[in-house]
């Protein structure tokens, strides 16, 4: 298993990471993503484990708070040896105060997940979302206070724009507040909207992309092909996509499922191994979010390890699912001079 250092932090953590939004099943969208119990997620977690995947991603609102529980029984005995991830900001509980990145819900939040969790700490704690509501001084002082309290280690933004992000870090560098050092965002083969700034701030800033939904919410699993319907047992079938489905082109999506396939063809590794691998060698990657239904699914995932596809092959995917961005990114791009374009390739890297 790869490491790579977390934006401008001191944490490495591994190239693939395991999510377990699939734990519990609390409601209909979450049960569209999977129902997994104690046993089965502790086998899922020794199996990560034994694989060096010891990065595990949850959410307070998985579930609301399920997922957090079963992820902490799971991993009894091997606190020392995890890095643990979850959210705050989203909807959880009732009340007036039950959103949002407020000192008074984010100090409240903090205490559900930590004893859910059945520990002292958190190692990477995010923000869910940005809050428009909340000053973001407020929110980021609280923050600092939970990293020198020691109940947080580092702290990390997610789905952020791109000026919410440098607000955030211009005023954490203001005040010499803990900086934000991961951002949790949706990047992937069926949408590369994350290059457009996101990735040109992380690499500026130092920021670690951390990608959630890699494979589109299974779209890029292998089993969705031109003019066949949707699988009935797929996340967008029953309803549990995080991905809305018309912001995925129809065209340029399945130009795309024809390039892995033909890659796959010559690499002799699935459709849904060929599209991870790619992830792995775009700027700012630190950690891929992958999640597994069951023991099988997990293996399949963890073989996206251990090889790279060749520049070719990672320049047909770029053509395929080459999208026109929207302004101003359009019109910079007139001028790549003056606005170069992420290194994507090792000769980019060295010119």
């Amino acid at each position: 298993m790869e490491y790579r250092q977390l934006g401008a932090s001191g944490l490495m953590v591994p190239v693939l990471s395991f999510g377990t939004a699939t734990f519990g099943g609390g409601n209909e969208f979450f049960k569209a993503w999977g129902s997994t119990q104690v046993d089965e997620a502790t086998r899922l977690v020794n199996l990560c484990m034994d694989a060096g995947v010891n990065f595990f991603d949850t959410a307070n609102t998985y579930s609301q708070g399920l997922s957090e529980e079963i992820l902490g029984k799971a991993i009894t005995g091997l606190r020392d040896q995890v890095i643990l991830s979850t959210k705050g900001t989203f909807p959880f509980g009732e009340g007036f105060n039950n959103q949002g990145s407020s000192r008074l819900h984010l100090m409240k939040q903090i205490e559900g997940s930590l004893k859910r969790l059945n520990t002292d700490y958190i190692d990477l704690y995010h923000m869910h979302g940005f809050d428009g509501n909340t000053p973001v001084e407020e929110t980021l002082r609280t923050l600092d206070d939970l990293v020198q309290s020691g109940k947080v280690r580092y702290i990390a933004a997610s789905n952020f724009s791109g000026w919410h992000l440098m607000k955030s870090l211009g005023v954490s560098e203001k005040y010499g507040w803990n900086r934000y050092v991961g951002h949790q965002v949706y990047y992937s083969l069926a949408n590369r909207e994350y290059e457009w700034e996101l990735m040109p701030l992380g690499l500026d800033q130092k920021v670690g992309a951390i990608v959630w939904s890699p494979l589109a919410a299974g779209r890029l699993g292998g089993k969705y092909r031109r003019n066949q319907p949707l699988p009935p047992d797929s996340r967008v079938a029953q309803g549990g996509s995080p991905v809305p489905e018309a912001v995925v082109n129809e065209e340029l999506f399945y130009q795309t499922i024809d390039a892995l396939d033909e890659v796959a063809e010559e690499t002799g590794k699935t459709v849904a191994q060929v599209a991870l691998n790619w992830l792995f060698q775009r700027p700012t990657v630190s950690s891929i979010i992958f999640g597994a239904r069951n023991e099988e699914q997990l293996k399949q995932n963890l073989g996206a390890v251990g090889w790279n596809l060749t520049t070719e092959q990672v320049k047909k995917f770029d053509a395929a699912s080459a999208a026109p961005p929207i302004y101003p990114y359009w019109h910079q791009r007139q001028n790549t001079k003056l606005n170069p374009l992420p290194p994507f390739y090792p000769s980019d890297k060295m010119s």
